[in-house]
């Protein structure tokens, strides 16, 4: 037994050379995609304008309908734009210290529980977004796999780590180096085989977990919130020459907005008593729009702009010689055709 145990450790070193070589491209490729991000934002263009159209606390904003046990970190945010912008910048400087230690090998496994923290929030923020495939799904989940095997691996020889662990005061301190920086993990083969194996347990949890939370991947009807646009709308009232209703987008495109090409009264019989038409939503006022988050419901060229997690109170004039008896409906009609409708009350009744 003492035998095998240290046979374990002798080849310790080795195999963790071998790994960590082997994941090269891995580690490489993980580090750009995290660094990248920081170049997209702040060298090939500046979109932490807050003012500017490619801000991109926007799209922050339109993780919120369907996130996953963050939601009220994000409503937060997204109500208070000052803090959503310190949270932006906070955010990119991590992705840039992450992506750029990950490239150089520089503390690699304290970068690896970055990534991972990174892939995650990804996950449970935007998993459920993705036109064409599972596209922000398949990158959180990915992510956090990657940032579990670099922590195993480490850097090794073709890392800064490996410079850096022929210094004096890592040599010293080679087992607290080691869990942050690279090289062998003070772990017998035993114990490495059972953290890898429950490692691996938990990322198939979390996988089919949240595959099917997004998805219904793992079983019953698939189905994917990011391809049609998908209105909330309640709150209607009418009172005197005014009708207010509340509008929030909570699916579809998040690069592409609903728009609202009609508004309608109706009665029970589903007969039309008002209307706006696409002309007359285009020329409303911005002070129509009582809007909640950072993504606005606004005026565009051919009606009214719903983007993806926008939410807002709307308040139309709805001039009507007399109010009939009965119930009335709020009708609002998509350009694709698509409808959403929602009770009205009354003023003075239901």
């Amino acid at each position: 037994m003492k035998e095998e145990h240290s046979h374990d450790s002798a080849m310790q070193p080795e195999a963790y050379r071998w790994a960590a070589v082997m994941a090269l491209p891995l580690r490489l490729v993980v580090g750009w995609t995290y660094f990248s991000a920081f170049w997209r934002r702040l060298v090939l263009e500046n979109k932490l304008i807050p003012d500017d159209p490619g801000y991109i606390g926007v799209k922050f904003n339109h993780f919120l309908p369907n996130a996953l046990g963050i939601k009220p970190v994000i409503e937060y945010l997204v109500t208070h734009p000052s803090e959503l912008w310190w949270f932006m910048v906070a955010f990119t400087i991590i992705e840039f210290l992450v992506g750029l230690m990950l490239m150089l090998g520089l503390l690699t496994r304290l970068a690896s529980v970055g990534v991972f923290c990174l892939a995650l929030g990804i996950l449970l923020g935007s998993g459920w977004l993705g036109t064409t495939c599972l596209d922000e799904w398949q990158i959180g989940i990915l992510g956090m796999c990657a940032g579990l095997l670099l922590f195993l691996t480490g850097g090794g020889s073709c890392s800064l780590d490996g410079r850096l662990s022929k210094l004096p005061c890592c040599a010293r301190r080679s087992s607290l180096f080691a869990w942050v920086g690279s090289g062998p993990l003070p772990l017998g083969y035993g114990r490495m085989a059972r953290v890898s194996i429950w490692g691996a347990v938990f990322m198939m949890l979390v996988t089919l977990g949240t595959n099917q939370f997004f998805h219904g991947g793992v079983w019953g009807p698939l189905h994917n919130k990011s391809v049609k646009p998908l209105l909330e709308v309640s709150g209607a009232s009418l009172s005197g020459q005014e009708l207010r209703f509340n509008v929030f987008r909570t699916e579809g495109v998040d690069t592409y907005g609903s728009f609202l090409v009609r508004i309608r009264l109706t009665d029970g019989q589903g007969n039309t008593l008002w209307k706006m038409e696409a002309d007359q939503l285009s020329a409303l006022p911005p002070s129509a729009m009582e809007n909640a988050y950072l993504a606005k419901v606004k005026p565009g060229a051919f009606g009214l702009v719903v983007p993806l997690g926008a939410r807002a109170g709307v308040t139309l004039p709805a001039a009507l010689s007399a109010v009939p008896e009965g119930p009335l409906s709020v009708v609002l009609t998509d350009v694709s055709g698509k409808e959403w409708s929602a009770p009205v009350r009354k003023a003075g009744g239901v």
